[in-house]
């Protein structure tokens, strides 16, 4: 399931990243394609570095 999202994320930021070259070349506004790349970038990352993380041991109360 994670390579799946990893993969997915991937195709997002080269898609985002044409539309961004697009918006350099003032085809699209660049206020649009910016946030778009950034959230793309973001996603993958956040994707990639969310793993289990040890949160300590947990004591039973009585």
């Amino acid at each position: 399931m994670k390579q799946a999202a990893i993969i997915f994320w991937i195709i997002m930021i080269i898609a985002t990243f044409y539309l961004n070259l697009l918006g350099l070349m003032n085809l699209i506004s660049l206020v649009i394609t910016m946030p778009l790349l950034f959230s793309s970038i973001f996603g993958l990352l956040f994707t990639w570095n969310n793993r289990n993380r040890f949160k300590g041991f947990h004591q039973k109360r009585m």
